[in-house]
């Protein structure tokens, strides 16, 4: 008589109990990798976002070639949720580098930058971005043009991120063009341009002087980031008489940097802000008097 085998069945929580051990200890996934990656793989269709994260964290750091599919596989799975598919997406474009033969997934992704779906085409224009997939180049670019808000700014973010500094000028050019979240989205990824880095400060030098004051905030919180703020008092300066209370305290808070020296320069300026109608401008204006 014929022995019936039984595969033991194992539910959504015992997986996840199983696959916990391996979350909390990097050591352990290493030491027990076989066992690890196929446990993981099978806890990251059952886990919360949170746990997903985590694995895809784990798995994409020392499974990267395992991991690429499935990671694939839940970006274009309609059942799971936005935030989960988004965070496959950017995994993706992480492990894409490190992978022996990446072009299958690519040609796959391509194809979905033309997906009817929206969250598709977003999702498939940020895994394409990574250091050197010129083959994305020109698609990414049409995505630019997309009817989908969400879509552009992906594509934005994708093209900084393929580290090609020709294509600041197209940026430049979308930004001068584009619709008002394009235009953030490029702001936030021009620092990226790091061999055209005088450019770049010229276009955030340019946009402290927008009407829009989203754009205003934008440029000069970016500008603290690509260069000395100790070689811009007179734009700091400026920047205390703008409407927009959020750039008074912001320039007030680079001021706090400057030396005794410079800031005796403007001495009178930052008093007056003593009497300003917002609280947070004033704080700031004290913080910055006390080096005096």
């Amino acid at each position: 008589m014929n022995k019936i085998k039984i595969i033991p069945f194992e539910t959504r929580e015992q997986v996840l109990q199983h696959a916990q051990p391996y979350l909390d200890s990097v050591e352990l996934f290493l030491e027990e990798r076989n066992k690890a990656v196929p446990l993981l793989l099978k806890a990251l269709k059952h886990a919360g976002r949170e746990a997903k994260h985590e694995i895809m964290l784990l798995l994409g750091s020392f499974a990267k070639q395992e991991v690429a599919w499935p990671l694939y596989e839940m970006m274009i799975d309609a059942h799971e949720s936005e935030d989960s598919r988004h965070d496959a997406s950017i995994q993706l474009s992480v492990i894409f580098p490190f992978l022996k033969d990446p072009q299958p997934i690519i040609d796959r992704l391509l194809r979905e930058l033309t997906h009817e779906d929206p969250l598709m085409r977003m999702n498939a224009a940020f895994a394409l971005g990574w250091e050197g997939n010129a083959q994305a180049a020109i698609p990414l670019i049409e995505r630019l043009y997309d009817p989908d808000t969400r879509v552009q700014q992906n594509a934005v973010n994708a093209l900084a991120n393929l580290r090609d500094d020709r294509i600041l000028s197209l940026m430049l050019e979308r930004l001068e063009h584009g619709s008002r979240d394009q235009k953030r989205a490029i702001l936030f990824n021009l620092w990226r341009f790091y061999s055209r880095r005088d450019e770049v400060i010229s276009v955030y030098l340019e946009y402290l002087k927008h009407e829009d004051d989203d754009l205003r905030f934008d440029a000069l919180v970016l500008l603290g980031l690509v260069t000395d703020a100790k070689t811009h008092l007179e734009v700091y300066a400026r920047a205390l008489s703008d409407a927009d209370p959020r750039i008074r305290a912001l320039a007030l808070r680079e001021l706090a940097e400057f030396g005794k020296e410079a800031l005796s320069e403007i001495k009178g300026m930052i008093e007056g802000m003593l009497s300003d109608p917002e609280m947070g401008v004033k704080r700031a204006a004290m913080a910055v008097l006390r080096k005096l």
